[in-house]
Parts: structure tokens; sequence; C-alpha cells
């Protein structure tokens, strides 16, 4: 029996992830709040619905992809919440990044009502949300995680277990960190080697074969007309927005607060991004962050 799945948020990572399901051949009812993405995929071959709980209805998966952790909180346990409204046997998977504690609290809400719930934040950007290739990081119980597996692994590559509800979170935004540290070093790198006359692609390609090669030069260069089909490449757009990058660098320092964690290169990349943000780029894919150190140049 095909398995009917309602995803909700159709953004540049859900609106790829939800048409991949559908090529596995999956029952698909989508709704989003842009009507746009919504005839999108109606002419992937998905089912609409006007509202979420109806969406919902006779759901056996629920996916949501929001921007943050308030509206996740809204759409599931807020006064008209979605857990008031599915069927025994659902499990939700919400593949949003938020911070960890909302996860919990969202899983502990779902818990109550008897419901099976994962955090499943992704990694791997638009590129691999539409090759169906992405990295699925989960929290939650083992057995919700294995229930997970089928549905996850036609939009990903890899999927992991971090652990217990909140794991997924916790790993996401230790990766993001990461990803806005290389990517600016990556950024500052060529940056400097083409103000002193260098090729950006001579340079990408000695970097890559020596000690800085990294996944920002590899698949996701930010120097414009290094590589082709991503966003440095299409006056970055699309992609990753510094909307969503700085929010996710707030969500790390708020992380390392708690836990007393030492964060300096992260912190550092949270202002950057932050300052970046308030020059008006906050739409541009986060690989834009080459544009801030041009202004110095």
């Amino acid at each position: 029996m095909t398995q009917h799945i309602a995803f909700i948020g159709l953004g540049n990572m859900g609106g790829p992830m939800a048409k991949n399901l559908i090529k596995k051949e999956f029952k698909v009812t989508v709704y989003d709040l842009n009507a746009k993405a919504v005839a999108d995929l109606k002419s992937a071959g998905a089912n609409t619905a006007d509202n979420a709980k109806s969406a919902i209805q006779d759901a056996d998966v629920i996916i949501s992809m929001l921007p943050n952790g308030a509206i996740v909180k809204s759409l599931y346990t807020g006064s008209n919440g979605l857990i008031n409204h599915v069927k025994k046997d659902v499990l939700i998977i919400d593949s949003s990044t938020i911070a960890a504690d909302d996860a919990r609290a969202v899983a502990k809400a779902c818990e109550q009502k008897g419901i099976a719930m994962i955090d499943a934040p992704v990694s791997g950007g638009t590129a691999a949300a539409e090759a169906g290739t992405l990295t699925f990081i989960c929290g939650g119980e083992a057995a919700h995680f294995e229930n997970a597996k089928s549905v996850l692994s036609a939009m990903g590559r890899h999927i992991f277990h971090a652990g217990a509800s909140g794991a997924g979170q916790v790993a996401k935004i230790c990766n993001n960190m990461l990803l806005a540290i290389h990517m600016i070093g990556t950024a500052e790198a060529l940056n400097m080697g083409a103000q002193q006359g260098l090729d950006p692609k001579v340079m990408s390609e000695i970097m890559k074969a020596s000690s800085g090669n990294n996944w920002s030069l590899q698949v996701y260069n930010p120097y414009p007309n290094v590589m082709p089909n991503v966003p440095s490449s299409n006056d970055y757009q699309g992609g990753f927005m510094v909307d969503l990058m700085s929010k996710d660098l707030g969500l790390s320092q708020e992380l390392a607060a708690k836990s007393k964690s030492a964060t300096p290169l992260g912190a550092l990349a949270t202002q950057l991004y932050q300052i970046h943000q308030g020059t008006g780029a906050g739409g541009k894919d986060f690989s834009s962050i080459l544009q801030l150190l041009q202004k110095n140049n």
C-alpha cells in the first residue's frame, strides 16, 4: 500500500524534496502559504490543500520544512495544532533547522499524545535537494528513526541517527557553523589571490589539490564564474539565503552559551553574516559573503 505523505513548506529546499517523493511514487499532498509553490507541485503530480489541517487528513507521514522554531511549534502544538488532528499511527518528520529545545518541546508534546516524531534537518543545499542526495541528521527514538528511513531515502543519500530528540538539530547547527567558517575562509583566500592578480579558477584548483581543500571549493565556489550551476555564477540567486545562515549562526551561539562551549570563529562568522545581512543581502545566497569582503578592496 502506497504511503500518503503530507508535505508542509515548499521553499527552495522543501519543493524539490516533495518532488522527489512524487518521483518515487508516494502519494503526496502539499501545502504552503505561497500559492505559486503549491501550483508548481501540483503540476509535478502532487495533491494540494488549502490549509495545513486539510493537508494532513489521512496522512501516514507528515514532513515539514519551515523557516524557524516558532512556526514549527505553532504548526504542531499551537491552539489548533496539527497534533490534535492527525491519525493515530502517523509519523511526523520535521526537517526544519530550529533550536534543539524547540525540537524537544514538539517531540514531548507528540509523545504525550502517543505520536511518533523525529527531528531530521538536512544538509547538502538546493542542488542535493533537487538530486535527491541530501544528508538527513535525525534525532528521536531509534524505532521512529527506523520507520522514517524508507521515506528519507527517497530524498537523501546519507541518513544518520544522531541521538535522542533534538540531537539532529544540535548536529546540524554545529555543521552549519563550520560551513559558515569555511565559506568565509574560502572567500577570503580567493579574494586575496584575485587582488594579487591570480585567476580564481586556477587558485581554486590549487587549493582543491592542497591542504586548503573543503566543501565550498569542491561544490559551492563563492567566486563568480569559477563553477557552473552554483549561486555565485547566478548573481547569488537561489541556494541557501544569508537570512537563513544568520538565523542558524544565531542558534549556534545560543547553543554555545548554553553549553559553555568556546566558539570564537563561530562568533566572528555570526557577526560577519549579520553585517552582510544588514547591507540588504539577506535574500542572496550565503556564498555572497565574498561581496562583503570585496567592499574593502
